[in-house]
């Protein structure tokens, strides 16, 4: 009994220190964090967006929308009219594929796989499978740079991909200037020469600079379809870019709308 007496006089010394220190960490953390910009939205349109969807990756090019959806089994890449919610066509994956993140780049759509460590690659007009290519690592989010496959895992680390050898080229590894790592990001799009990076669970997006990792500042979409209104899984996940009308799209797994967005500063 001494003894337990005399460590807890001992903890209860040290403790006192710890959580000082805990706090001046945390507050220090905060203030670092509250440097960073945080933008809202607008909602400039609505549009209906097939519920069944498991939206994992979202693409447009030239006003024409594509979406990668997962689940095994039901996986798919589709081509969809964004205005009516109608697809218009529908590429199944293989039963042993996850889809994951998509992206259109000269003339190509590329879609990953979760776990397989498989891409695929489509023709645009066609959507016909034309090849299939290998990466390490898990598949989660897809864009590029014009030039680049710019990929996601799950982790912290973004890589940069040859399109036609599919080698790793570069990596970059985000984080925020409180220096706290990244993890978790999902689907991604190039906007402006920035990453957009869904958190998975998050009702947020990650503004990246391709050139060092760091968070530029966050988007917070957390208003559109709140969470306590869907299931947990129903995640935001999905945002496009149209680069001739300059206009976002962002939804989420199963989410019953498509949203037309515009950045509040």
């Amino acid at each position: 009994m001494v003894n337990d007496l005399k460590k807890k006089h001992v903890l209860w010394g040290v403790v006192p220190f710890l959580v000082t220190g805990f706090v001046c960490s945390a507050a220090c953390s905060q203030r670092q964090l509250s440097s960073l910009p945080v933008w809202t939205v607008k909602i400039v349109a609505e549009y209906p967006h097939d519920q069944n969807a498991f939206t994992q990756g979202l693409a447009i090019e030239k006003g024409q929308m594509y979406e990668g959806t997962g689940q095994k089994g039901v996986s798919a890449l589709r081509k969809v009219d964004f205005k009516t919610g109608k697809v218009e066509a529908s590429v199944p994956l293989d039963d042993r594929f996850f889809g994951e993140g998509i992206t259109i780049l000269d003339g190509k759509i590329y879609q990953l796989t979760w776990q397989n460590n498989v891409g695929l690659v489509y023709d645009l007009k066609t959507m016909r499978l034309e090849s299939t290519f290998r990466f390490t690592g898990e598949g989660w989010g897809l864009t590029n740079n014009g030039k680049q496959l710019i990929l996601s895992d799950g982790t912290p680390f973004i890589r940069f991909l040859d399109p036609v050898t599919f080698k790793v080229v570069r990596q970059i590894q985000v984080r925020d200037p409180a220096k706290n790592r990244i993890k978790s990001l999902n689907e991604l799009e190039t906007i402006n020469g920035e990453i957009w990076a869904n958190v998975w669970y998050e009702d947020r997006v990650a503004r990246i600079s391709p050139i060092d990792g760091q968070v530029l500042g966050w988007v917070d979409l957390s208003k559109l379809i709140p969470q306590a209104t869907r299931d947990r899984e129903a995640v935001l996940n999905g945002i496009a870019y149209d680069t001739e009308s300059k206009k976002i799209y962002v939804t989420g797994k199963n989410w019953p709308k498509l949203f037309e967005i515009e950045i509040q500063k």
